[in-house]
């Protein structure tokens, strides 16, 4: 079953790279791959922790993806989209992008990714829809998004949200507080969600750029 659904991965990405390209028309090649590797450790009390984690490459308009953990527990996904970009004073980027699923959960999802920044302000958010393929009452809609301020160089704050079904919690959307502290391509934080709530938890955050 795995094996089957590494190949319907497969053959998504190669349509997800055939569909997006006329989106980056006019824009030069770059000669190297930018690297992102990010881990997140959901912290609850009690019990229940888990790490979830992402790896994205960029090569100029190209964007792929990989992630653990993220639409289901024991599940992998695969992403490859296409990085459109605009804007001096106001920066805005948009990847959408095409994916697969394999594990406790089986699924194709379109998604998008979307960053816009001014000056000291930005904004990043990440969505899907999942169309599960064993059944469909299982179809979901994902999102994370950020409204951050950044002082100073070395530190970011503002605010996060989420909808996901990675875990159960009394709320249909978390939302909270984030505080990272940035150092060259480093990034390390914590995201405080539903803070002084019976759901409240933490996220810790570490990332690296390449």
């Amino acid at each position: 079953m795995i094996r089957v659904h590494t190949a319907a991965a497969a053959v998504l990405l190669g349509l997800a790279l055939a569909t997006f390209p006329a989106l980056a028309a006019g824009e030069p090649p770059a000669s190297s791959w930018e690297t992102t590797l990010t881990g997140n450790g959901y912290l609850f009390p009690g019990e229940g922790d888990f790490l979830l984690g992402i790896a994205a490459a960029d090569h100029g308009p190209l964007h792929l993806e990989g992630r653990f953990n993220y639409e289901d527990r024991d599940t992998v996904s695969f992403f490859g989209g296409w990085n459109w970009s605009t804007g001096k004073t106001v920066e805005l980027t948009v990847t959408p992008m095409l994916g697969a699923a394999a594990g406790d959960t089986d699924a194709v999802m379109p998604g998008l990714e979307l960053s816009l920044a001014w000056k000291q302000l930005d904004y990043y958010f990440e969505g899907e829809v999942l169309f599960d393929l064993h059944d469909h009452a299982d179809d979901f809609v994902y999102g994370w998004s950020e409204l951050g301020w950044t002082p100073y160089d070395w530190l970011r704050v503002g605010f996060v949200g989420q909808r996901t079904r990675v875990y159960d919690t009394g709320l249909d959307i978390q939302r909270g507080l984030l505080f990272q502290g940035l150092a060259g391509g480093w990034s390390f934080g914590v995201d405080w969600f539903n803070p002084r709530s019976d759901d409240e938890f933490t996220v810790a955050v570490l990332e690296v750029t390449f």
